[in-house]
């Protein structure tokens, strides 16, 4: 909780999406998070990460089905 608001999250996704996608040699990254997580949303697209749309119902939670926004990264973003 301490480190919420200072960009770790963002900072930590993006240096290990680089190092996964130059160093490693991946082509692509996806990352989901519940369309109600406005944060994830932010981390995602500081660290590189395109919106590319919602999949509905894609995840069931305890409190039911939610919606997950799919964001993706590719080689050269």
């Amino acid at each position: 909780a301490a480190a919420r608001g200072r960009g770790v999250a963002a900072r930590a996704t993006g240096a290990l999406s680089r190092w996964a996608l130059d160093g490693i040699g991946f082509q692509r990254l996806e990352l989901t998070h519940a369309v109600a997580n406005e944060a994830s949303c932010r981390v995602a697209a500081k660290a590189g990460f395109a919106l590319e749309g919602t999949k509905r119902r894609a995840l069931l939670h305890p409190d039911g089905w939610h919606d997950m926004h799919l964001h993706g990264r590719v080689r050269g973003d």
